[in-house]
């Protein structure tokens, strides 16, 4: 028989096992360095979004120009995203990385000179679908480089601390962009430093250390030529059920109950706070998604993930609804807060199970998958808010999108039992 010492420390052995520090992804050097440059890099695209969208309504008071912007960025994404899910498995992941950041500098730079020369809508446009081209690649590469930066059972920690620097960033940069529109009177400088940004990013992914992965296939050329390796991030996608099921979840709820786009529109016109107003209530989904991530680095794993990731869904399209109808500023603030909050968790949940359940040889295809998923609900979201707010309102987009949020949870909760009765998202990380 087994002491009352040996009982309890076995008791602690399996609970570190299945609770790991909350900064047990922060310990390895590689993942701070690409944390660090994400997170400055996400900071500079940030500040530009808001200028970006400030720019364009100030310039044409229309809610035309905000669509086009989804629509432009997400062309690239999603067109280009097959190929570029191929390339991030069979190439060095964090050389593509380095190279489709320089993209995003010169995008950057190019926004800067348009804007001081008096910010012509096409070439805004032009730089705009550059930066789209950049993300293109950079969403698989990145996506797949990240396993490879921590061990498997500490996965899950760093997804949670990639997210909370997402979030951070995300908080930061819409306030400081909309404060520095403010204080520089323009967009030229904003423009300037989130080209600083991804130059500091590059920097970053220049200081790791390269490792290997295990590629598809040794043939290059003859794999290439396959269709069916081609495609085969939709194949497994599609195969693996839990997956498609989690994806088009965030797809239609997000392309439905997006206002992000909208924001420029609310802060002029419905609040009436000005720029500063605006980057005020960018960053308030972000402060909700920052919370919520380092709440659940502190908290036990997910025991009934499924379930959760529903609610959470749902929570996103009722505070939705709320942030659509209200006239006060602080009561909108606080439903953009909610909003991010539930983001979060749909986020953490999501992208650990594309990246558990992919093997490292599908990783850059499936993410590609993953990544139009994604851009097809934020980008197209905002053409589609942006589209129906010029046909019939602001607040009509707003409010009707969060409702078909909530219709598409009640579908994906009654068509996939899997998803209802899907459990940890620790013991997912483990058994693949």
């Amino acid at each position: 028989m087994p002491s009352d010492d040996q009982l309890a420390a076995s008791t602690d052995a399996a609970d570190s096992i299945l609770k790991p520090h909350p900064y047990a992804a922060l310990h390895q050097r590689d993942f701070r360095l690409f944390l660090g440059g994400h997170v400055l890099s996400v900071l500079g695209v940030q500040m530009q979004n808001v200028a970006v969208g400030w720019q364009l309504y100030d310039k044409t008071n229309s809610a035309w120009p905000l669509a086009m912007v989804g629509l432009i960025q997400a062309a690239p994404i999603i067109g280009l995203a097959l190929p570029a899910g191929q390339i991030a498995d069979r190439f060095d992941r964090r050389k593509i990385l380095m190279t489709a950041t320089v993209l995003a500098v010169i995008s950057a730079l190019g926004l800067a000179a348009v804007s001081a020369t008096g910010g012509n809508v096409r070439l805004i446009y032009a730089c705009l679908f550059l930066s789209g081209l950049a993300r293109a690649f950079q969403g698989p590469a990145r996506s797949s480089l990240m396993p490879q930066l921590v061990p498997r059972p500490i996965f899950t920690n760093a997804v949670t601390w990639a997210v909370s620097g997402f979030e951070m960033a995300s908080l930061a940069g819409p306030a400081l962009g909309g404060l520095l529109i403010a204080v520089f009177g323009g967009a030229t400088k904003v423009y300037l430093l989130a080209a600083l940004g991804s130059v500091f990013y590059f920097s970053m992914l220049a200081a790791i250390t390269n490792r290997p992965f295990v590629a598809e296939s040794q043939n290059v050329h003859a794999a290439t030529k396959d269709w069916r390796s081609f495609v085969a991030g939709f194949l497994y996608v599609w195969r693996t059920r839990l997956l498609f099921t989690v994806m088009s979840l965030d797809l239609f709820a997000v392309l439905l109950g997006g206002a992000v786009a909208l924001l420029p529109v609310y802060a002029k016109d419905i609040l009436h706070v000005g720029p500063a107003g605006l980057g005020v209530l960018q960053a308030a989904q972000s402060v909700g998604a920052m919370s919520m991530a380092l709440l659940t680095t502190h908290l036990p794993p997910l025991k009934k993930a499924g379930s959760t990731l529903l609610w959470a869904v749902a929570g996103f399209g009722a505070a939705t609804i709320v942030f659509g109808l209200s006239r006060n500023f602080w009561l909108s603030v606080t439903m953009l807060f909610l909003t991010g909050a539930f983001d979060n968790i749909s986020v953490v949940i999501r992208h650990t199970l594309v990246q558990t359940l992919t093997p490292d040889e599908m990783r850059g295809r499936v993410s590609a998958v993953n990544g139009m998923f994604i851009s097809a609900s934020n980008e197209i979201g905002r053409f589609e808010s942006g589209s129906v707010a010029a046909l019939a309102g602001a607040v009509f987009s707003v409010v009707s999108g969060g409702i078909g949020t909530l219709l598409v949870v009640a579908i994906t909760a009654f068509a996939s039992p899997q998803l209802r009765k899907y459990g940890s998202l620790h013991e997912s990380s483990n058994k693949h």
